[in-house]
């Protein structure tokens, strides 16, 4: 049996197929696997597919899936596959050929799905991949109709584009239709604006957040959180400006390497100017202030770092992709002798942080260079063989199981990439090491050796939260919104039964934040239970109801979230299980 990323790809033809059966006049453009499906780009010219459309197209599929189409490949010189394609009226197929053509491609790779009796049903541009036959692809599903610019540019026609998936069995399909179902119900962007976190305004800009009251006191929390677990280990914190000079990312190398996903530049007295994009180059001129000596290494620094980087705006989603994020950037500057310690600290750092977030299935990748093509690479044999070797024994000393991805590395050095898995099952790429043998170099940065000489130090890029905006829509939906006690904006509400007890609960709610426990007093002038219900709505861990009972009683009835019993309870034991959680960060 094939795997599900050549299942998939196999589902694209017949997707393609099904939609020529249906609108003979249609152009096809391109059709690939992807993560967790496959899609194909079609243009109707005026027209456009219909949620009716895509139930009849679907159901085309099945048809052809039923008919056990096989798939056959074959080639033909491209000249021969253009012309085949122009009588055919597919501008797209043809377009593509020509670029092949022009990159020195003679012949090009195609495929036929062909019946039972030997008829040939359909015939597309690929280079190949496929299952044997079409009975191999057990479930498909049509999920959306979305729009897409042809070869991704915004200057190209607006195509339309057909999203699905494919599974070997129904069973399957069937468990992945409710992980949707349930990864809908979990949407950041949607619980975001319900539980008042966060909002995006078009007047402000795409891609940039404005993070609301209830979000801001999630995200100190976390700030806090993270900056005090880094100063515990060593960490300098340091501030950097928003802008740099152009001759800051020139020495940087992000203006020949980076420079499309930069801002555009300003002018200020005749100086170009950035809004940077990575908060490397200005830590590195922090370094350069003072001389350094081998007894100063290593330097660990780290900063809560605002980036601003061009990102298209089709790809923009909540807070997943956006314009303008914060990092929790670390960079350890050490001796080589010093490396194997550094990465293994951090990468135990990585593992501690992100299971107090409630994370605890990873999947690791390392990431190292094509040992048959090491000419693209920067550095030094001896150097790449001690940081991958580091990076795999650090890897291996927490517990992690890692795939080894060769020729993956970057040319300036190895890494590790962290994903996490939530809750439903997703994985989420959130923390980076990276060795960099390029930067210290560019920016001449050293320190005095044992022998009084100048030598080179090592760096490594560390970004464990990865991008914070990311990373809180990754809590959002892990959590659907229900964080744990230590991370919710509120994590006690209090509501007073008529303004007869506003003294006594508004007196509870002081003893409650006197604590150090967030406080909700809910004092506006409506019913019990609409509160009650703007609580759950809230997802509030706690809630307390103050009436003449609790007025009178060192007793109080605690509305636990997500359990229907309330709990009676000491107002000194409530507040002791509060305040315990926290501190535990259960």
């Amino acid at each position: 049996m094939k795997d599900l990323k050549t299942l998939r790809h196999s589902a694209s033809h017949v997707l393609a197929q099904a939609v020529l059966e249906l609108f003979p006049e249609a152009k096809l453009a391109i059709g690939p696997a992807i993560e967790e499906g496959f899609y194909y780009d079609f243009d109707l010219g005026k027209d456009s597919f219909s949620p009716e459309d895509l139930a009849k197209i679907e159901q085309g599929m099945k048809q052809i899936i039923k008919q056990d189409q096989k798939f056959e490949q074959f080639e033909m010189a491209a000249d021969e596959a253009i012309k085949y394609f122009k009588n055919k009226k597919q501008p797209y197929k043809v377009e593509l050929i020509e670029n092949l053509k022009k990159a020195g491609e003679k012949k090009v790779g195609f495929n036929r799905m062909v019946a039972k009796d030997g008829k040939e049903k359909f015939v597309d541009l690929c280079a190949g991949g496929h299952v044997k036959a079409t009975h191999e692809i057990g479930a498909v599903k049509l999920l959306k109709i979305a729009g897409a610019y042809w070869r991704g540019s915004e200057k190209n026609k607006m195509l339309q584009r057909l999203y699905g998936t494919a599974f070997t069995n129904e069973k399957e399909l069937a468990e992945y239709l409710e992980r949707l179902k349930q990864a809908e119900q979990r949407d950041h962007r949607k619980l975001g604006e319900e539980l008042e976190l966060f909002t995006i305004d078009k007047d402000v800009g795409q891609g940039l957040i404005l993070w609301l009251p209830k979000g801001v006191v999630m995200r100190q929390v976390v700030e806090d959180f993270i900056l005090k677990e880094y100063v515990k280990r060593g960490y300098l914190i340091l501030k950097t400006p928003h802008i740099g000079t152009e001759k800051l990312f020139s020495i940087s190398g992000h203006l020949d390497f980076y420079q499309d996903s930069m801002y555009s530049p300003f002018e200020v007295e005749e100086e170009k100017y950035y809004v940077k994009p990575m908060n490397c180059p200005m830590h590195l001129k922090i370094y350069q202030h003072s001389l350094k000596s081998y007894r100063d290494l290593p330097i660990r620094y780290t900063e809560l770092g605002t980036v601003y980087r061009y990102e298209r705006s089709g790809t923009l989603h909540g807070l997943l992709r956006v314009r303008g994020f914060t990092q929790d950037d670390g960079h350890i500057i050490c001796r080589p002798d010093q490396l194997e310690t550094e990465i293994e600290e951090a990468i135990k750092l990585t593992k501690d942080v992100l299971e107090t977030f409630g994370f605890n299935k990873f999947k690791v990748a390392l990431s190292v260079r094509d040992l048959e093509n090491k000419k693209k690479y920067l550095g030094k044999d001896a150097s790449w063989d001690d940081a991958q070797a580091a990076l795999e024994k650090g890897i291996k000393k927490v517990g992690w199981e890692f795939e080894r991805e060769e020729g993956e590395a970057v040319f300036y050095g190895p890494k590790m990439d962290v994903k996490v898995t939530d809750v439903i099952g997703r994985e989420w790429q959130i923390s980076t090491l990276q060795v960099d043998f390029n930067l210290p170099h560019r920016f001449k940065i050293t320190y005095i050796d044992k022998d009084s000489k100048k030598k080179e130090p090592l760096m490594l890029h560390r970004a464990l939260l990865g991008s914070l905006e990311r990373f809180f829509g990754v809590l959002i939906e892990h959590y659907a919104g229900a964080f744990p006690v230590w991370l919710s904006p509120h994590q006690v509400q209090v509501v007073p039964v008529g303004e007869d007890f506003f003294k006594e609960a508004k007196q509870f709610s002081d003893e409650l934040a006197q604590a150090g426990i967030r406080v909700w007093f809910d004092d506006l002038n409506e019913t019990v239970g609409y509160k009650i219900r703007k609580g759950e709505k809230q997802k509030v861990p706690y809630m307390i109801v103050i009436g003449e009972k609790e007025a009178k009683s060192d007793k109080i009835n605690v509305r636990i979230r997500g359990q229907k019993e309330v709990e009676i309870m000491a107002r000194n034991e409530f507040i002791e299980k509060v305040v315990k959680e926290i501190k535990e960060r259960k």
